[in-house]
């Protein structure tokens, strides 16, 4: 028997349809300030920790303000502008001020070094980058200049200061001083006037891809596809004024950046933590009534050692979409029913189709509900699974990979010719592995590359890895594939101990046996200090790769 939840084919509740969109993605921002100009619309979170309200009426003055700059410094329809910043009010300003020239926003997550900017220069080749100056004690300027000289691409630079006007030290920035070629210039705090109509089928923003193999994509969508996707989050997920959405995963990425819009598409507060401490964001959860939260189980694990620390009222927490980044999500969302009441839906999503993109109805009981997939939110959205090798249309029930069609797809791919995702019928491979459920409705299983062939057998290694974690001595678990020497796949556990624990690899193999069919048991499990992980634009990752070049490094050893 297996730990994972057995997903068979039954109805999935229908979603309620969004209501109209807005003109442009500008109008969305616009009408909120015109209904209710001294509404909060966000929290910006100061170094100090203390929050400080914006009303929709200033963010929209400043939305206004710098478009009319943006006009100035021409930049118009098809540009691309560089945004490298935190999650700070001023991002949301630059994403509705370049999307009303009818220019896109490639976000750049301030944990990018050389290589990584560099490639997004190179692909998105900015005409503009928004710098920020003194976050943090980062000095994204010098990385500029790196990825200046490493892609070639020398754009103009905004200086820009943040929500609290300087630096850290407290000093204002030199705009001259970020010049890397193309002049550099501090953005004015003035007032402008309403924006003229933006193309809403123009590309709006990008974001980078995960990517298995080399460098990123930039995946870019339309600001159409924007306010569609922001109005089908909001009813999916029973977003309303009053509700408190947080955004702490950066706005460079599409899950942070997905649930910040959806949350201004209801008309709700978005509370923005520009860098993450635990204990202070369950302090803000707490104090500001947070309701809605997107983020994968590595954010949610270091809030619950916090609140383990000191414990805090979760009681406003109403939902939580969670993606499984380090294989403790069941137990997380267990933990966060009982503590508070709240509503753990299993999402899925990429930086081509959107971040939830499907989310699990409320009706959907654990622990199918806590598990990737869902229903699809927009009407419009078709999924469907194939067989990967002859993408032969699979019925419900049966295994293969994710495809999908519709409004969510991405739009095109930046600085590059457009790979090879599409079927020959207009569908997206996904390069995901799924099971449908019911028409519209999926459940994922895993990336097609983390399969393992076990004797003959596909298995997704969350299987085992769930066995792994339900032993009392372990903390985190996860399970790759290696070669063997007769050809054929062995899979290899890696764990990390629980808190003042330190179990045998040998016992750990032993357990899986108890509960696995043969053909699933690991060959040996290695007990490690940490796991190997990458911190991404939407959450901490465990790096399959590194631990198959240690699994086959430590082949002969037995831990």
């Amino acid at each position: 028997m297996s730990d994972r939840p057995t997903v068979t084919p039954h109805p999935v509740a229908a979603f309620p349809a969004p209501g109209p969109l807005p003109a442009d993605l500008p109008d969305l921002l616009g009408r909120l300030a015109h209904r209710d100009p001294d509404a909060t619309v966000v929290l910006d979170t100061a170094p100090d920790g203390t929050t400080h309200p914006v009303t929709r009426g200033e963010l929209w003055r400043r939305v206004r303000a710098l478009a009319e700059e943006l006009h100035e410094h021409g930049i118009g329809p098809g540009d691309a502008v560089a945004v490298w910043m935190p999650n700070w009010s001023d991002a949301l300003v630059w994403q509705f001020a370049v999307a009303a020239r009818g220019a896109h926003v490639v976000g750049v997550n301030t944990r990018y070094g050389t290589e990584e900017s560099g490639h997004v220069l190179g692909r998105a080749r900015p005409k503009l980058v928004a710098l920020a100056h003194g976050f943090h004690g980062l000095d994204l300027l010098e990385r500029l200049r790196a990825a200046v000289e490493h892609s070639g691409v020398v754009p103009e630079v905004a200086v820009v200061t943040g929500p609290f006007g300087a630096a850290s030290d407290g000093a204002e920035p030199d705009p001259a001083a970020g010049d890397v070629g193309a002049g550099a210039w501090t953005p004015r705090r003035h007032d402008g006037p309403e924006p003229a109509r933006c193309d809403p089928a123009a590309l709006a923003v990008a974001f980078t891809t995960s990517g298995s193999t080399g460098l990123p994509k930039l995946a870019a969508h339309s600001g159409t596809a924007v306010l569609t996707h922001a109005a089908a989050d909001a009813a999916v997920l029973g977003l309303a004024e009053g509700d408190v959405v947080l955004g702490a995963l950066p706005l460079s990425g599409v899950y942070g950046f997905n649930a910040v819009m959806a949350g201004l598409a209801a008309g709700a507060v978005v509370l923005l933590e520009p860098t993450f401490d635990a204990d202070r964001v369950l302090d803000h959860i707490a104090a500001h009534r947070v309701t809605h939260v997107g983020a994968g189980d590595d954010l949610v694990l270091r809030l619950r050692e916090a609140h383990e620390r000191r414990p805090r009222d979760l009681s406003s927490w109403r939902w939580w979409g969670v993606a499984d980044f380090q294989g403790r999500s069941h137990e997380l969302a267990a933990w966060l029913g009982d503590e508070a009441g709240t509503q753990v839906s299993g999402v899925y999503g990429s930086s081509e189709v959107f971040a939830l993109t499907a989310a699990w109805p409320a009706d959907e009981p654990p622990p199918t509900r806590w598990i990737g997939g869902g229903r699809v939110v927009h009407p419009d959205i078709a999924v469907r699974v194939v067989d990967p090798d002859t993408e032969a249309v699979l019925g419900p029930g049966r295994e293969g990979e994710i495809q999908f069609r519709g409004p969510n797809v991405v739009d095109a791919y930046l600085g590059a010719d457009s790979p090879d995702v599409w079927t020959a019928d207009g569908w997206f491979r996904s390069g995901d592995l799924g099971v449908l459920v019911d028409d519209g409705a999926f459940a994922y299983v895993c990336r097609r590359g983390d399969a393992l062939r076990l004797r003959g057998f596909l298995v997704d290694p969350a299987e085992i890895e769930l066995r792994l974690a339900a032993h009392p001595d372990v903390g985190t678990a996860k399970v790759v594939g290696v070669e063997g020497a007769d050809g054929a796949t062995t899979a290899v556990g890696f764990v990390v101990g629980a808190a003042g624990r330190t179990p045998a690899g040998d016992d750990l193999v032993a357990w899986c046996r108890a509960a696995l069919a043969g053909f699933k048991v690991p060959a040996a499990v290695h007990v490690v200090d940490a796991m190997p992980t990458t911190s991404g634009t939407n959450g901490t990752k465990i790096k399959a790769a590194e631990l198959r070049r240690w699994a086959t490094e430590w082949a002969p050893e037995r831990s």
